[in-house]
C-alpha cells in the first residue's frame, strides 16, 4: 500500500472551521487490498459514510475522505487515522496529519458556543424534531412489585 503525501502539515485554520481531508491510497500489491476498519484518534475526525470498509484492486487507487471539525481543538494538534486490513507485513497502517487551530483574536468561543452556532447552521432541525436538550421532560422509576393493581 502506498499513501500519497502521508504525514501532512496543514496551514492554520480558525477554531470552529471544518476541513475536508482526502488521502489517495494505492494498492501496490498483487492481491486486492481490503480495508476492514478505520479508527481515528479523535471524535473530531469523521470518515465519510460508506467509506469505512472498502477494497482496492491490485494496481488501482482510491480516495479516502474525512471531515475534520476544529471546534474541539485549539493550538497545535496531531491526528492519526489507523487503517486495519490485509496488509502484507503489518497489522495496521497509519495516516498522519497535523494542523494549528487558531482562536479568533477578538473573542474566543467556548465549545458550547461553537456547538450552538453549528446547530443554528443546520436550521435547528434536530432541536425541532428531538426537542431542546435542556427541556426533555422527566421520567419516573417504576417498582412493579408495588403495583396498585395487584391481585390477592
Amino acid at each position: 500500500m502506498d499513501v500519497e503525501d502521508n504525514d501532512r502539515h496543514y496551514y492554520p485554520i480558525l477554531a470552529g472551521q471544518r476541513k475536508d481531508i482526502a488521502y489517495k491510497i494505492t494498492n501496490t500489491g498483487k492481491n486486492p487490498l481490503m480495508i476492514t476498519d478505520i479508527i481515528t484518534s479523535c471524535g473530531c475526525l469523521n470518515v465519510d459514510k460508506g467509506t469505512a470498509v472498502f477494497t482496492i484492486p491490485p494496481g488501482k487507487d482510491r480516495i479516502l475522505t474525512l471531515s475534520y471539525n476544529s471546534a474541539k481543538n485549539v493550538g497545535y494538534v496531531k491526528h492519526y487515522i489507523t487503517l486495519y486490513g490485509n496488509f502484507e507485513k503489518a497489522l495496521f497502517k497509519e495516516l498522519v496529519f497535523d494542523i494549528n487551530v487558531v482562536p479568533n483574536a477578538m473573542y474566543t468561543l467556548d465549545y458550547e458556543e461553537l456547538y450552538a452556532d453549528e446547530v443554528k447552521k443546520d436550521g435547528g432541525v434536530k432541536e425541532f424534531v428531538d426537542g431542546s436538550e435542556n427541556n426533555k421532560g422527566y421520567y419516573m422509576d417504576v417498582d412493579l412489585s408495588k403495583s396498585v393493581h395487584q391481585t390477592r
